[in-house]
């Protein structure tokens, strides 16, 4: 269910092809994430809880850039974009026993806690490598494709509105999202083999 201001359409497609297409092309040239394994996607059943607890805690930043993330049913690991005395940094979060050390030329400890370790690195190539070592790329989704990678207020924005209400025969597998300021755009896929992808995008009135 939509809230005043707020508009929200559903397209089912039966090919994968189609489905994609109409990602793309509705996207146009919004930050957008892409599974890191087609025919996993990337879970979405624990992202609102799990994106509202590391913020309460301070893991996450709202205005931090989202490169990369895992979000499990017992843990999440993410790769984030942030700025930090005028500069770009690139931080890993996850839980602690899945976090590999990070080479010394690579990136540094940031904090290391009961369940969460994170290291900060200089150049996003050598922290998206961090992640896809720590994860196995299992259930990811990562910024691709784009010319820059989505904030993360506007991820946890609008899939809050996604999410709100009911959404019966549609799996919580994400093949692609792109997310905005003014909106976002969700492909989901198949709920079982054979069955339609559906994409859903929830934005603002024009």
């Amino acid at each position: 269910m939509s809230t005043p201001g707020e508009v929200r359409a559903t397209r089912v497609f039966t090919d994968r092809g189609e489905a994609l297409g109409h990602f793309f092309l509705r996207a146009a040239d919004a930050p957008r994430i892409l599974a890191y394994e087609d025919e996993v996607g990337c879970p979405l059943h624990n992202v609102l809880a799990a994106l509202e607890w590391t913020i309460a805690i301070g893991i996450l930043m709202e205005t931090d850039f989202v490169h990369a993330a895992r979000l499990g049913s017992e843990s999440a690991a993410a790769m984030v974009e942030r700025r930090r005395d005028e500069r770009r940094v690139f931080v890993y979060m996850g839980p602690r026993m899945d976090a590999p050390p990070a080479d010394p030329y690579e990136g540094m400890l940031l904090y290391d806690e009961p369940g969460v370790r994170a290291f900060e690195f200089g150049q996003r190539v050598h922290a998206l490598a961090h992640f896809l070592r720590a994860t196995q790329g299992a259930g990811v989704a990562i910024s691709a494709l784009s010319k820059r990678a989505p904030e993360l207020r506007h991820v946890r924005r609008w899939l809050g509105t996604l999410f709100h209400g009911p959404r019966e025969e549609v799996s919580n597998h994400m093949l692609a999202g792109w997310f905005s300021a003014g909106g976002a755009g969700v492909l989901f896929a198949p709920p079982r083999p054979g069955e339609p992808f559906v994409y859903e995008e929830v934005g603002l009135e024009s």
